[in-house]
């Protein structure tokens, strides 16, 4: 057996950590609980979501929406409630609602748990990482300015991932001034039930709360750069505007960007394909391709492009020259995955890589 071998074998057998789901019945939960029913790093050892729900059994207590079918031993674990005596773990994932998420978070961060957050409610405190391990790695390091017991990291808006991937190495190799975007959001991204079917059959709705401000808001905190304990914010100037349209999962981004330099067609497209293929870094849920270009001329689509890299690859297209500014084209990424559940498993699967995150 090669050296290699060994090495991987006694990784594989080595006791999965236990993980715990707060917000575990709603859509984002959902997608957690089935990425994580057979990963190789983790176990769910509990979950909770409201009060309500406490003392039921996870499969009695959600409308299961996913296309996997349930896992058996997840089915059968009882809801508790969102209190960390409740939970024989010391890694929590988030994925409850913003406004519910700030002191239910701050309560399991005092205790000493490492929360992986979901929600918004962190996402713009100077001491937290808004992480994507593909492009902000380095701002791991504020978590040594964090004064709590345990510590929190959170993933970003589920349409920020994409445009912030996209847009990484474009700010790597030439600076990014400007960056217009308009996005088509998928259904999924509202939660289940969601909207009514009668406001989106037929119909484009051009107004998501609060969407606008995060994508704002977040681009230049995770394209910044870590100095001396803080990020020094990227002084790119992003406009976003946010559409829901009748797409069950999968958002699409327009994007129109003015570079600091002048930059060929084939510069741009190589800067796309060779992203991410340094890493340091192997994980679990790491696509092969972070992102992939399309040539044909009408992709990507949700339909056809959403479950590429088991949803964690990001598919850009169109590329071509901007009448007002240099470039534009389009990205696609599955909201509830990338922009996601899986981004916040990706979160973590880094974190114990890089030791932050222990393995018996």
């Amino acid at each position: 057996m090669s050296h290699f071998s060994e090495l991987f074998n006694e990784k594989l057998h080595q006791k999965k950590i236990p993980v715990g789901i707060i917000g575990a019945t709603g859509m984002v939960g959902q997608k957690l609980i089935e990425l994580l029913a057979h990963h190789p790093w983790f176990e769910v050892v509990a979950v909770a979501a409201s009060d309500k729900s406490a003392g039921i059994c996870y499969e009695n207590a959600t409308s299961w929406r996913m296309t996997s079918p349930l896992c058996e031993k997840i089915a059968k674990l009882v809801l508790q409630k969102c209190q960390p005596q409740n939970f024989p773990c010391s890694l929590i994932f988030s994925s409850l609602a913003s406004e519910a998420a700030h002191p239910i978070e701050t309560a399991f961060i005092k205790e000493g748990f490492f929360v992986i957050s979901n929600s918004s409610c962190y996402r713009m405190d100077p001491t937290v990482p808004l992480l994507i391990p593909e492009v902000n790695s380095d701002h791991l390091h504020l978590l040594a300015t964090q004064n709590f017991k345990g510590k929190i990291v959170t993933n970003p808006n589920c349409s920020v991932t994409a445009i912030a991937l996209a847009l990484k190495p474009l700010i790597q190799r030439w600076g990014v001034e400007q960056c217009s975007v308009v996005t088509l959001q998928a259904i999924s991204g509202a939660g289940y039930p969601g909207l009514a079917a009668y406001d989106l059959i037929d119909n484009v709705i051009p107004f998501i709360e609060g969407e606008e401000q995060k994508i704002e808001q977040e681009l230049p905190k995770i394209l910044g750069s870590y100095d001396q304990k803080k990020i020094a914010l990227s002084p790119i100037n992003v406009s976003a505007q946010c559409n829901r349209v009748p797409v069950l999962e999968g958002h699409l981004a327009c994007l129109s960007v003015q570079l600091s330099q002048t930059v060929s067609q084939k510069e741009i497209l190589n800067s796309w394909q060779d992203f991410a293929s340094h890493l340091s870094f192997s994980l679990p849920s790491l696509a092969k391709y972070c992102l992939l270009y399309h040539p044909e001329k009408d992709f990507p689509q949700p339909r056809l492009h959403k479950q590429l890299g088991a949803g964690m690859t990001v598919s850009i297209g169109q590329l071509r020259s901007c009448n007002i500014f240099d470039w534009k084209f389009t990205i696609l990424s599955h909201n509830t995955i990338r922009g996601a559940a899986g981004g916040a498993l990706l979160n973590a699967e880094l974190l114990v890589e890089k030791g932050f995150i222990k393995r018996d």
